[in-house]
């Protein structure tokens, strides 16, 4: 089957999406374009095949084909007519025909050119390599000059089979052992030194290429001492030149420290340092994540990077819109700041800030390279208090990571933070507090309110009315009143040791308990209640464990001699309950019978009693009826239900907040906060 009928096989097609006439209006201009090539290429095997070639003749046919090749669209027709065995067939014959001038080089650069092209499609790059191209491209690179041809034809011929099999090897681990099994890497090494700047940029693209993820590729280029050159190369004014130097380092110093180390003994530090200023922004990348790499080496490495001027340009980085950029000088920051000088040098160039901003970030390498950086940067203490001046708690706090290992690092640059705020530390933050503009005030007292122990809670909001503070903020701007809520509610869960209930004072009042079975049982009783007409047997000396009770029996009132006493305004069942409390100091209460019980409990100054009711009712308490729970714990002098109001209220922000009664409801409860959180805070040392 000849190159026509498998072209028209394979283009014998309909798209369903798209038009008939489209589709013949491309199928025609396909046909028309394999016919032109299948004619240059016929014309080119009728020429090899000659017994006398002029391959000359070939010239302008190979050039047309090269520019056919150039664009992507065209590859796969050109493969398909067979492109590739008759463009190594002329290879192959002008390299045994022994005699090379000017015409023959630029026929072999059109046909390297031509593979080359090619190679840009993966799925050619192995077809290329095994109808014999290498040993073409070995030989290209290995013959001299010959003769009568200018060095910048012989150059440019050179630069063309380094691109190529730059394409070749590209994410092609098989052909990149087989360039080097082929021999092509110490000629490509020797290419570096051309006085071409662009055969040894194409050199350089090609070297970096093959030592990509390839340790035995590495090995050869390193033993074919291209480290110097490579290192000169750093210092080009040429960007294409430093950019692929410094590719090619990279990539030979990634994960294999010996090279690395080698790298630094041949001086390259402070080139890549310099090309972190560089105007292109490949080559700043690639400076970049090679700092970062270098600062893996070991501490004397770090030190002198950040000596030598790498810290400025790196933090320059972090405000780039280019994204990759941004990833590199956080990696390469988030090396450096492992030592604790380096942490200092960071902040005091303005490293915190933009760190902090680049939480933010969509891009998860870019926030865990930030998270990282800055988790190092805490461990200093002259940083904690700029990292909360610079807003670093709420961005942690707010901040979107989708990624586990970045979310651990935030968890634990958090708990570093709460770590630190004490001594020194909290002495900077209070004074901050004391003496700072407001903005900062805020996030300084938003941030002790959460982060610090309880141990120093009375010190920070009551000595140093840090209070007072969080309760201004409360009453400001919408978003001011929320970070308040959540930094009072947060402080108040972390305060409070056990239950709600235990911030409340116990009454003094002596208790005399009496078995079950005596509950309104007439024997030994001395006292009868009536409650709703029916009669309730007591016993006087039980009941003495209530003020109300005691005052009755002992008070000179007309109960206290009397037989029987009528109980108005208290249904049976609330009455039983308070007594079964009175009897045995505990009594099981149910939410619909508790808002009645704990009113009884407030009139007899019962006060276990009303803890429990208390208890009870805090559980109910929701969006719809805290207002009405409030006024209740009000009404019946009900403080732990009054706190769990309060806290719930904190806690509830976002959703109680475009209430229409809400601004002016914390207006009025702001005294019973403020006396909420005076008590919470200096029983804290107590209970915390």
């Amino acid at each position: 089957m000849d190159r026509k009928e498998t072209l028209k096989r394979k283009m014998d097609f309909t798209e369903e999406n798209e038009s008939a006439t489209d589709v013949v209006h491309e199928n025609s201009r396909r046909l028309t374009l394999a016919d032109d090539i299948n004619q240059r290429l016929d014309r080119i095997d009728t020429i090899i095949t000659l017994p006398d070639p002029d391959i000359a003749s070939a010239q302008n046919d190979l050039r047309v084909l090269s520019e056919f090749a150039n664009d992507d669209d065209n590859v796969d027709l050109m493969v398909v007519c067979g492109a590739i065995p008759t463009v190594i067939k002329v290879l192959h014959m002008v390299s045994n025909g022994g005699e090379f001038d000017a015409d023959t080089y630029d026929v072999e650069k059109d046909c390297v050119s031509i593979l080359g092209h090619l190679a840009v499609k993966p799925e050619y790059q192995s077809l290329i390599v095994n109808t014999g191209a290498l040993p073409c491209f070995e030989e290209l690179l290995l013959r001299p000059k010959a003769p009568g041809v200018s060095q910048a034809i012989y150059s440019r011929l050179l630069g063309t089979v380094a691109d190529a099999i730059t394409n070749l090897a590209h994410e092609n681990m098989g052909n990149k052992n087989l360039v080097r099994h082929e021999g092509c890497i110490p000629p490509l090494v020797d290419l570096l030194d051309s006085i071409d700047t662009k055969a040894q940029r194409a050199a350089a693209g090609a070297l970096r290429t093959l030592a990509f993820q390839n340790a035995e590729n590495k090995d050869q280029i390193v033993e074919c001492d291209a480290l110097p050159t490579l290192v000169l190369m750093l210092g080009s004014e040429d960007p294409a030149i430093h950019s692929e130097a410094v590719g090619v380092i990279g990539n030979l110093v990634h994960s294999s420290p010996e090279i690395k180390r080698e790298v630094l003994l041949e001086e390259a530090l402070q080139p890549v340092i310099y090309l972190l200023s560089s105007p292109c922004l490949e080559t700043q990348r690639e400076a970049a994540l090679l700092i970062g790499q270098f600062a893996t080496t070991d501490t004397d490495c770090t030190i002198q990077i950040a000596q030598r001027g790498a810290i400025n340009p790196l933090i320059k980085m972090l405000k780039s819109p280019d994204l990759q950029l941004r990833e590199m000088s956080t990696f390469a920051l988030g090396r450096l700041a492992q030592d604790s000088d380096n942490q200092a040098g960071i902040a005091y160039n303005g490293g915190i800030e933009p760190l902090l901003n680049l939480l933010a970030a969509r891009n998860p390498s870019v926030q865990h390279n930030a998270a990282f950086a800055l988790y190092a940067l805490a461990d200093n203490e002259d940083n904690v208090p700029l990292i909360i001046k610079a807003d670093g708690l709420r961005k942690l706090q707010a901040g979107h990571f989708t990624v586990l290992p970045t979310q651990e690092c935030v968890a634990r640059m958090l708990k570093r933070l709460e770590e630190k705020m004490e001594g020194r530390v909290l002495k900077q933050m209070l004074y901050l507090m004391r003496s700072g503009k407001r903005a900062v005030q805020k996030r300084v007292v938003l941030a002790l309110a959460q982060l610090c122990s309880a141990d120093d809670r009375k010190t920070i909001f009551i000595d140093n009315n840090g209070l007072e503070l969080l309760l201004y903020f409360l009453g400001s701007t919408i978003e001011k009143k929320r970070e308040a809520s959540i930094a009072l509610h947060t402080m108040a869960t972390k305060g409070i040791s056990g239950s709600i209930v235990d911030l409340v004072p116990v009454s003094p009042t002596p208790r005399i308990y009496l078995d079950e079975q005596y509950v309104n049982n007439p024997a030994l009783s001395d006292v009868t209640f009536i409650v709703e007409g029916k009669r309730f047997h007591a016993h006087r000396a039980c009941l003495l464990s209530s003020d109300i009770f005691r005052a009755m029996f002992d008070g000179g009132y007309k109960e206290m001699k009397a037989k029987d006493i009528e109980i108005p305004d208290i249904k049976w069942n609330v009455f039983e309950l308070m007594m079964r409390f009175i009897y045995g100091g505990t009594v099981d209460v149910d939410l619909d019978v508790a808002p009645d019980l704990l009113k009884v409990a407030d009139q007899y100054l019962l006060d276990g009693l009303k803890r429990i009711c208390e208890s009870v009712i805090s559980k109910d308490i929701s969006v719809e009826n805290v207002s009405v729970m409030y006024v209740m714990s009000d009404t019946y002098n009900a403080t732990s239900l009054k706190y769990s109001c309060i806290l719930f209220i904190l806690e509830q922000f976002d959703n109680l907040s475009s209430k229409p009664w809400y601004s002016h409801f914390m207006r009025c409860i702001k005294p019973d906060i403020r006396k909420f959180f005076s008590t919470l805070l200096t029983m804290t040392k107590h209970t915390g």
